[in-house]
């Protein structure tokens, strides 16, 4: 059975999509820790991210890098944050956080309240620095 993130890159689910190219797709978490938090995922759906191969793990953190970078020129933080958990859906997936201590970090607090109205900007907003 495909996962989440599988069913969002086929599109039969909707997600705030910032960017994607042929491996990789990046889009605003639904329940952000912080304006901005973003999941960068491969396309191809393998559950456990150190079992991806060399090749496509590289490239995952080189996408990562590039919205990153995006994130920064669009929401105020001292940092971009990255967490690796991988424990909520079996499907790879590196989360970018824009930060202002390590605090921020913490995925036991509850999360930004944030309109879909707003996720359609800030969506778009980083999506045209990539």
């Amino acid at each position: 059975m495909a996962s989440i993130f599988t069913k969002i890159v086929r599109g039969d689910i909707p997600s705030f999509k910032i960017a994607e190219d042929d491996q990789y797709y990046a889009f605003l978490d639904i329940r952000p820790m912080s304006k901005g938090h973003t999941l960068v995922i491969p396309k191809e759906e393998v559950d456990y991210i150190f079992d991806l191969p060399d090749e496509l793990l590289a490239g995952l953190m080189v996408y990562a890098k590039k919205v990153a970078k995006a994130l920064e020129a669009v929401v105020p933080c001292e940092r971009i944050g990255v967490a690796v958990i991988g424990l909520e859906v079996p499907h790879a997936h590196v989360h970018l956080m824009p930060i202002h201590s390590i605090s921020d970090l913490s995925f036991g607090k509850p999360p930004v309240e944030m309109s879909a109205e707003e996720m359609t900007a800030l969506a778009s907003a980083v999506g045209r620095h990539i």
